[in-house]
């Protein structure tokens, strides 16, 4: 737990804009208890809690590592909240592209960053994959269990916000689909050292994220909590990987009720690192 607060309270001063000397002010302490704090060195009295929740506006719970989120992140929240799965229930086709270069033919573990209403996690739970499953919407996440249920199979869904969460265990396939421009740029390098470290030798990352062409208009969807990437961008965290596909797509979108197009970037990298320069003998 240290470690999850000390890395929630470090996130959440900064969007603050507070310095740690600014907010041990505030709470009346020296800047090194705070410093400690953001360390996982030492974890503040619990009387503290409530005015450094004040301060820094966010709630206890999400301090602590127990909820995702305390405010709407995603425009999809809402549309979730249907009977119907407003994403369909066809998987992506980078699914299959999983299947081919990864077959299940021993135990994999797979991590879909984002899932949804769960329709790629399921289609991987029923082709044998050992699948976990996170999402920042609740309704999105009952989905994913109900869509599993009725499959057969069995998805360790979990509600996490992308910002917040790291990897603690190792995975053999990292997937994500339309979710990664949630990440602030200022966030994305020891997001992916994270996915990367946590990552088996030999196993795969296939990754989809929104890019920015000054040929293509911006989409009519207004997320408040969606950042820019630009092409290349998401390859330069994995030079030290092979890169097994590098595609860029323009293609078009329907989904807010006004056509409109996207472009693409599409990244399969695979970690070919010896284990031994990963710290695991």
């Amino acid at each position: 737990m240290k470690e999850q607060f000390a890395r929630n309270i470090s996130i959440a001063r900064k969007e603050k804009r507070l310095t740690q000397e600014e907010l041990a002010h505030m709470l009346g302490l020296s800047f090194q208890a705070v410093s400690k704090w953001e360390n996982a060195q030492t974890m503040p009295d619990i009387s503290l809690l409530p005015e450094i929740s004040r301060i820094l506006d966010v709630s206890i719970d999400k301090l602590l590592g127990y909820a995702a989120q305390n405010k709407r992140i995603t425009i999809y929240e809402d549309e979730y909240q249907t009977q119907d799965y407003y994403w369909g229930t066809e998987p992506n086709k980078a699914c299959y592209k999983v299947l081919e270069l990864m077959p299940p033919t021993k135990r994999l573990k797979l991590l879909d960053i984002g899932c949804g209403e769960g329709k790629d996690a399921v289609f991987f739970a029923r082709n044998g994959y050992e699948v976990s499953a996170f999402d920042v919407s609740d309704a999105g996440l009952e989905k994913t269990r109900r869509l599993a249920e009725q499959a057969g199979v069995r998805v360790n869904a979990f509600k996490a916000d992308i910002l917040d969460y790291r990897l603690d265990s190792h995975y053999d396939i990292l997937f994500s689909s339309g979710v990664l421009h949630y990440i602030k740029p200022e966030y994305r390098q020891e997001i992916f050292d994270n996915y990367k470290h946590y990552t088996n030798a030999g196993g795969i990352h296939v990754f989809n994220v929104f890019v920015q062409k000054p040929f293509i208009a911006p989409p009519p969807e207004k997320e408040p909590n969606a950042f820019a990437w630009h092409s290349g961008e998401l390859l330069a965290y994995y030079r030290d990987w092979l890169i097994a596909d590098s595609s860029e797509i323009v293609f078009d979108c329907n989904s807010s009720g006004i056509p409109h197009k996207h472009a693409m970037t599409k990244m399969i990298a695979r970690n070919e690192l010896p284990t031994i320069r990963r710290g695991r003998l």
